[in-house]
């Protein structure tokens, strides 16, 4: 048995993606799946803002993708929004300031749907929040996974629409977070009687460090797959 640690790659199917957006641009990205089974559900990740370094490869991300598809039979889907690059490449197009982005997200959404890929939750961390709560209120998607919401670019008029939804949305607050902490999140949220709030103590707004890292993914499988819950500390090669 090994620890798992922040480095550990788990084994999985990973296979490079690209799909095209309504309006004609080409997007890059991985899909990662379970060695040798099915998915039981699919991740769909919205990384943070790229004019301040999100991207695909952003690192809560890449250890979802090293880890969940073997720990929790999870597919997850990280792509890089319009003009943005990592080492996986760059999405054709420019930031579009959270507007144009909806094409992203539908296009994501609807490559998925296309594969056959069971049971789509948008998960969503920072400026990404933004886009799950604009733009991922589809019929095609179960429910959203909020990660150090900013409350910026979205607003009531989002919240009231996932509201009457009654699609889960499960929302995860830095209590050392740089924009929305736990109290003021209890309040934005309250109009959504479906979401869950959980405050992590002493985590900050970029979940830097292990056990944040595993705080996080460990709520994300608890809520999407519960049966593989709790996460193993420990892999045998």
């Amino acid at each position: 048995m090994s620890e798992i640690r922040a480095s550990t790659v788990l084994p999985a199917r990973r296979e490079p993606v690209t799909f095209r957006t309504a309006d004609g641009l080409t997007l890059v990205g991985e899909l990662a799946l379970p060695a040798d089974r099915p998915p039981v559900a699919t991740l769909i990740c919205l990384h943070p803002l790229p004019t301040h370094g999100g991207m695909m490869d952003s690192h809560l991300f890449r250890k979802a993708a090293n880890r969940l598809p073997a720990m929790a039979d999870l597919a997850v889907l990280r792509f890089n929004t319009r003009g943005t690059a990592s080492e996986h490449g760059r999405s054709e197009g420019a930031f579009g300031e959270g507007d144009a982005e909806r094409y992203d997200v539908a296009a994501a959404v609807a490559w998925c749907t296309g594969a056959g890929l069971p049971r789509l939750w948008l998960l969503g961390w920072s400026f990404g929040t933004e886009l799950v709560l604009r733009w991922g209120n589809d019929p095609a998607v179960e429910g959203g996974i909020l990660l150090s919401p900013p409350l910026r670019r979205a607003g009531d008029a989002e919240l009231d629409a996932w509201a009457a939804s009654g699609k889960p949305l499960l929302v995860m607050v830095p209590g050392l977070d740089d924009y929305l902490r736990p109290p003021e999140a209890a309040e934005r949220f309250a109009p959504v009687p479906q979401a869950e709030l959980i405050a992590v103590d002493r985590a900050k707004h970029l979940w830097v460090g292990e056990p944040s890292v595993r705080i996080v993914l460990g709520e994300i499988v608890r809520h999407v797959n519960p049966d593989a819950w709790p996460l193993p500390a420990e892999w045998e090669e």
